[in-house]
């Protein structure tokens, strides 16, 4: 029952919170929507967290992948569209579960936003990050087995990301949104998409036989599921 009222907050409160803001609350309360993004975020992982022994173990383990996660984006600022954090998000939810790569999307956004600049985007930030973790926790044991599926998720995630954002970019300036709005903004956004396409593949190559080396290892010895 907890699985499902999980997969509940995080696939139909989150986005319902985070459209509501944007629809009805825009820009004002953008802080708000952020923290209640946090907030459901939070409980959809401590509810996994109930069903599980190795609970505290793997809240240290959060709290070590989104601090890595947040370091990432700050160390590759210089570039835009060039990020490691997709890929730390997919690489926390193969190895601790959807749950927690969502909650590691939620709180990089909100986190490195406070270098980056908090605003009405951050919240789209944490959602889209998020479920790209939270679908990464369902494929999980398709993304372990295959270099190449684990590449063509961080190519889909990639282009994923930048759709939805472009959903932001599209609504912020009235508040509605109409299909030539969110055309444009894809078009503009292309360059972005292709980019952060590419490097989310590069980082997922490049990180995972060695951070699955550590986090396997570590999986094994506590018996995370």
């Amino acid at each position: 029952m907890k699985k499902y009222v999980s997969a509940a907050l995080l696939l139909l409160m989150v986005p319902a919170v985070v459209v509501l803001g944007a629809t009805v609350f825009r820009d004002k309360q953008y802080a708000f929507v952020s923290l209640a993004v946090a907030v459901l975020a939070c409980g959809a992982f401590f509810l996994s967290f109930e069903r599980r022994e190795t609970g505290p173990i793997r809240l240290v383990l959060l709290a070590v992948m989104t601090a890595l996660s947040v370091a990432g984006r700050l160390l590759f600022a210089v570039l835009p569209g060039f990020k490691p954090v997709t890929a730390m998000v997919v690489l926390t939810a193969m190895y601790f579960g959807g749950e927690a790569g969502f909650l590691t999307g939620a709180l990089t956004a909100v986190l490195s936003n406070f270098y980056f600049g908090q605003g009405p985007w951050t919240p789209f930030q944490m959602v889209t990050w998020g479920l790209l973790g939270f679908v990464a926790g369902l494929l999980r044991n398709r993304l372990k087995a295959s270099r190449l599926f684990l590449a063509l998720y961080g190519a889909v995630a990639g282009v994923a990301f930048s759709l939805l954002m472009d959903v932001w970019t599209a609504v912020w300036i009235d508040g509605t949104l109409t299909l030539s709005r969110y055309l444009a903004a894809v078009a503009t956004s292309g360059g972005y998409m292709l980019l952060y396409a590419l490097s989310n593949v590069i980082f997922l190559l490049l990180l995972r036989k060695p951070m699955g080396e550590i986090l396997g290892r570590i999986q094994k010895k506590y018996g995370i599921t």
